[in-house]
Order: structure tokens, then sequence, then C-alpha cells
């Protein structure tokens, strides 16, 4: 069965920072609940594994992710991730993710993703519908991690402005910049721990949760 996204997520962090995090697969893959990279294959392949929880049981998904297209200028990167269970499930993905400037706020941006995605065995059984809306959920809480993250580095520097308004009021300015330079940097906000598992099991309350609302709303 074959699922596919579209989706866009404002993000109230500027370009800079939000690329950061995205040129990074390890910083990605910390983004994500349940991903872990094992291994590094090479410079664009790596092995990992994605722990999904269902009440008591937990289910460990191991395959690898390769880097397909990183475009910097674009702040665009294809990976293509491809991996199996123990029960013989398996799943593939295509994705396109670019993080687009804000026109009209420099210090927000979007990120924007286009994914293929392929399911076989158990999983397939549950049906377009609820997979799309599975796939929701957890692309929520990695964007929650993914924005968070990307707001804990520092600040884009305006050394240029600094460099600009230095020679335009002469020495002093320039002196006032080098000793705020030399000044120690304030310490930088840690990122949000990450869920070390996706929890199955809260996924599929809340589907019947609004199963049911659906289902309230229709007779109301």
């Amino acid at each position: 069965m074959e699922v596919k996204l579209d989706k866009r997520y404002p993000l109230d962090v500027d370009p800079g920072r939000a690329w950061a995090i995205l040129g990074d697969l390890k910083a990605v893959a910390g983004c994500m609940p349940g991903a872990e990279l094992t291994e590094q294959l090479s410079e664009t392949s790596y092995k990992g594994g994605v722990k999904v929880k269902v009440g008591p049981a937990v289910a460990q998904f191991g395959g690898q992710v390769d880097v397909l297209e990183k475009d910097e200028a674009a702040r665009k990167m294809v990976l293509r991730g491809k991996g199996a269970d123990k029960g013989g499930s398996s799943a593939s993905m295509d994705l396109t993710a670019t993080i687009e400037a804000d026109p009209a706020n420099p210090a927000a941006s979007v990120l924007h993703g286009d994914a293929a995605v392929i399911v076989n065995g158990k999983f397939a059984q549950f049906g377009g519908r609820m997979m799309v809306q599975v796939s929701d959920m957890i692309l929520s809480q990695f964007v929650e991690n993914f924005r968070q993250a990307a707001q804990a580095l520092p600040a884009p520097a305006s050394q240029a402005a600094a460099q600009d308004a230095a020679a335009a009021f002469g020495g002093e300015l320039e002196a006032l910049a080098t000793s705020t330079a030399a000044a120690p940097a304030a310490p930088t906000a840690k990122p949000a721990p990450v869920a070390q598992e996706i929890n199955g099991l809260a996924i599929v309350w809340a589907l019947i949760k609004n199963w049911w609302l659906g289902l309230f709303g229709k007779k109301a």
C-alpha cells in the first residue's frame, strides 16, 4: 500500500537555523520520536532503527537511510529510507524536504515535505486513511522537536551590519564591536528531550477518540 504526503509546516525560526537542522541527518533523526542512527556506512548512507511501543510490547524496525541529494543553496534534502521488522512487515519512503523562506518575515520559515511511503505486511491492513492520520500525528511530534532544536541554535549574528556601521561611524564603533565579540557568549538553550520511542497506544487511542467525535458529530 502506498501513501503520499505533501505537508507544509510554518516555523517561527529563521531559514538559516532551520536548514542547520535539516541539513544534518543526525539532527533530523534526533527530532523523530523513536528514531536512531546506529552506524554510518558512507558520507551519504546510514543504518538505523525505529522503536514503536504499543502497550507493554515494543517493535523494533531496522533499516537504512540514504541521502540522494543535498542542495545548500536551495536548502533541500532528498532522502530514501527503507526498513523491516522481524514480523515480516516492511516500509520504504522517498522524501524531499525543503526549508522555504517567509517573504513577509525574515525570522520565520516553512518546512515543506513531499513523501511517498510504501508499507507491506500487517501495517498495510490499517488502510490508507488511518495511515495518513497516524503519519500526521507522528509528523506533528517531529515538527515540534525540529522547531525546538532549531530555536536552541545561536541566533544569526549581524556581523555584516556591525561592519557597515563601523565603517560609517568610525573607530569608536569598531572598538565597541570588538569588545562585544570578545565577551563570553551566553549559554544557548538545550533542545527539549525527544521521546525514545513512538507510543503506538497513544496514537491508536487518539484515532479512536477522533472516530467517536466524528460519529457523534454526524448524528448531531
